[in-house]
């Protein structure tokens, strides 16, 4: 497959096979599960050509004309669009990526890659980020179409390769060579949004209107080689630690953007908690109002401010030797625009001792809580979930919405899921077993079909 020629559909199974009882919005699920589309990063990938295909011949199967894009071998995008009722509405994008991060099947009670379905729930790599929401939109366009039904407005879906490493081979490339895909897009949905979260004893719905920025950076320290027997006080991997350690305990302060400030206000009036836990002249405590958010607590904490998190560490070839050069890799999330501002604090906290290298970085982004499109959303919502608030919220990670940026798209994540208060689900963003519910797959299927029925 060149990235001149789109492949033309393989032959890979439409859902199907064991499992025919569960809702089609599972079944596509559990077979994007299977295909093992995992992305270490920096290059490194399996690939997600077989997924991309699954995906073409599901569209095809609804008449649609599906064009896939492979700028890199086996890294491939498919895109398709279904025509809207309202051709002088701007068209809306769909999105979603179909790589997934790394599992350790050791770790996990079931295979990761095999699709299991336990006690309601449907467990795998990808059930939560995000063949879900993949699925989820992929059923609620055939719904519409097999019924005979158009959406009110154009929508292009896409399907992207690379997420999971910043899109650097997925959709930062297809924005550069095929934006003709989202011509008369002004909005999308993807990721991570729309998911219900217990607030003391109540629910409410998370809507994404925000990312933080991403800035993958890679530290450096040099010393001087030798004998690991030695006396030896420039020790490369010492330096090194001494950097990371302090880096990775730095309790960055709270700083409230127009979101953020949104959402604690919001969820402090649901749990009573801007009488309870008041500083600054009663203002509610970030953090504590998180904390009544039961499992989603560490979640919304990461939204407050910049996290700096050590995440891999290299040095050394032997035992016995010791190396002259050692490095780690950090993850920094920062505010939407402080990114140079808190690279210089990370140079001041390391050390001048210690080279910063910029691995990748990407944008942030907010987007006001208000418009039709967030209107209806909320509405969706309060047809299938009646009285049941939506809060908006700055996520903590980051999505292809920040690719779309470039193209002038406003992006929001809304995979809508009605789910058990005690399922710790955003902690299952790439942690070890990974599953949604069935219903609530079910549920974002509704909801979704509705959203696109009326907006």
């Amino acid at each position: 497959m060149s990235a001149a020629e789109p492949s033309a559909p393989s032959t890979a199974p439409l859902p199907g096979g064991d499992g025919d009882d569960l809702p089609e919005v599972a079944r596509i699920a559990r077979d994007l599960i299977r295909f093992d589309t995992t992305n270490y990063g920096e290059g490194r990938a399996n690939g997600e050509r077989e997924a991309a295909e699954y995906v073409g011949t599901f569209l095809a199967s609804l008449g649609l004309e599906p064009e896939y894009y492979e700028p890199i071998p086996r890294r491939t995008n498919v895109a398709a669009r279904v025509k809207g009722r309202s051709s002088d509405k701007p068209a809306l994008v769909l999105h979603g990526h179909l790589d997934v991060v790394p599992a350790v099947a050791g770790d996990w009670s079931v295979d990761p890659f095999a699709g299991v379905v336990r006690d309601g729930l449907l467990w795998g790599r990808g059930a939560v980020d995000m063949k879900d929401m993949d699925a989820m939109i992929l059923a609620s366009v055939a719904e519409l179409l097999r019924a005979g039904e158009q959406p009110e407005r154009d929508l292009v879906l896409v399907f992207f390769a690379d997420e999971e490493n910043g899109g650097v081979e997925g959709s930062q490339l297809v924005v550069r060579d095929r934006p003709e895909w989202f011509a008369g897009a002004t909005e999308a949905i993807s990721e991570v949004g729309g998911y219900s979260i217990p607030v003391g004893d109540r629910r409410a719905y998370l809507l994404q209107v925000g990312e933080k920025a991403l800035v993958w950076l890679r530290l450096r320290a040099r010393g001087t080689a030798g004998h690991g027997s030695r006396v030896h006080p420039d020790n490369a991997v010492t330096r090194l630690a001494e950097a990371v350690a302090t880096l990775g305990r730095t309790d960055w302060p709270i700083e409230l953007t127009d979101t953020t400030r949104q959402t604690v206000d919001a969820l402090a009036a649901l749990c009573g908690a801007a009488s309870d836990s008041a500083d600054d002249g009663g203002a509610p405590d970030p953090d504590a109002v998180a904390a009544a958010t039961g499992p989603a607590a560490g979640f919304l904490r990461s939204t407050f401010r910049t996290t700096t998190n050590p995440t891999g560490l290299e040095a050394g070839y032997k035992h016995n030797v010791i190396p002259d050069a050692a490095s780690a890799a950090i993850d920094v999330r920062t505010l939407p625009g402080q990114e140079d501002l808190v690279l210089a604090e990370i140079q001041r906290i390391v050390g001048n001792d210690i080279v910063i290298d910029i691995a990748h970085r990407d944008i942030g982004l907010e987007v006001p809580f208000s418009g039709d499109l967030v209107e209806a959303m909320v509405a969706a919502l309060g047809r299938h979930d009646p009285g049941v608030p939506v809060v908006p919220y700055l996520m903590g990670g980051g999505t292809d919405n920040k690719a779309l940026a470039e193209l002038g798209i406003a992006g929001y994540g809304f995979a809508p899921l009605r789910l058990p208060d005690d399922l710790d689900f955003t902690g299952m963003f790439h942690g070890v077993d990974e599953r949604v519910p069935i219903d609530a797959l079910v549920f974002g299927q509704r909801v979704l079909t509705d959203l696109l029925r009326t907006y």
